[in-house]
C-alpha cells in the first residue's frame, strides 16, 4: 500500500506543487486548505506523515499541532512544518510542541521529498523487531549481525539488506527491478548488481551454491527465498 501524506497548505500553488511532487514519487496524498476542521478529517484518513504549513487562516499550525499531539490516533503521526517565518524562535517552538522537521519557504521540492522519505523510513525502522528469526537464520538489525545456525555470516553492508528483506519476505518471488528498488532504492545500479549480490550471498549460506537450497532462482523472472527448506 503507498504511503498517505496529508498536506495542510492555503496557498493553491504551493499546495499544488507539493501534491504533484508527493503524488509522482507513488505517495497517496490528501490536501486540506485550513486547520479548522482538519484534525476530524486527519483522523479519519490516518496519514503516515502530515506537511503542515505554519501560517494558515484561523486556527494556525502550532495549534493544528497541538491538537494532533493530544489525538490517540495521530499522536506518533511525524509533521514536517512549512513556514515563511525563520526566526529560530518559531523553529525552536515548533519542534517543542511536537513538529518533527521544519522547512523554510521557499525550499527545493526534491528536498521535501527527501526529507518525507527520510522520516517514513524511520518511523519503518522504529517499528521494526529488533530480530528477524526464518529456519536457521537469525538477523539481529540493532548489531547489523547475522547468524545461520551458530554461525555468524561476514556480510557486506549491501548483503546484509539483501538477505534482510529476503528473510523478511519469504516464499514470494522478486524480480530484478523490485529487488534494485526495495533495496538498493535510488542509487544508480543496474539489474546486473542484483546477480552479482545474489552470487555473494550464496556462497555465505548455501552449502553448494551452483545448487542453492534457499536462495532460488525464479527461471525468467528472478529470485525467491525459500524459508520452510
Amino acid at each position: 500500500m503507498p504511503k498517505r501524506i496529508a498536506i495542510v497548505e492555503d496557498e493553491a500553488e504551493l499546495a499544488s506543487l507539493i501534491d504533484y511532487n508527493l503524488a509522482r514519487h507513488g505517495y497517496q496524498t490528501q490536501v486540506l486548505t485550513e486547520a479548522e476542521g482538519a484534525l476530524k478529517t486527519l483522523e479519519h484518513s490516518r496519514p503516515d506523515l502530515i506537511v503542515l504549513d505554519v501560517m494558515l487562516p484561523g486556527v494556525d499550525g502550532f495549534e493544528l499541532c497541538r491538537q494532533i499531539r493530544r489525538s490517540p490516533a495521530l499522536s506518533k503521526t511525524p509533521v514536517l512544518f512549512l513556514t515563511a517565518r525563520s526566526d529560530e524562535v518559531d523553529r525552536v517552538l515548533g519542534l517543542e510542541i511536537g513538529g518533527d522537521d521544519y522547512m523554510t519557504k521557499p525550499f527545493s521540492p526534491r528536498e521535501l521529498v527527501a526529507r518525507v522519505k527520510a522520516h517514513l523510513r524511520r518511523e519503518e525502522m522504529d517499528a521494526e523487531p529488533p530480530a528477524v528469526e526464518v529456519g536457521p537464520f537469525r538477523l539481529d538489525r540493532s548489531a547489523r549481525r547475522v547468524y545461520q545456525d551458530a554461525r555468524e555470516l561476514e556480510l557486506t553492508s549491501t548483503e546484509f539488506n539483501l538477505l534482510e528483506f529476503f528473510l523478511t519476505h519469504p516464499g514470494r518471488a522478486y524480480n530484478r527491478e523490485q529487488l534494485l528498488k526495495s533495496v538498493w532504492g535510488e542509487q544508480f545500479v543496474t539489474p546486473r548488481t542484483v546477480d552479482v549480490h545474489v552470487r555473494r550471498l550464496r556462497e555465505q549460506i548455501e552449502e553448494q551454491p551452483d545448487s542453492p537450497r534457499y536462495l532460488t532462482t525464479v527461471r525468467g523472472f528472478g529470485y525467491r527465498f525459500e524459508a520452510s527448506t
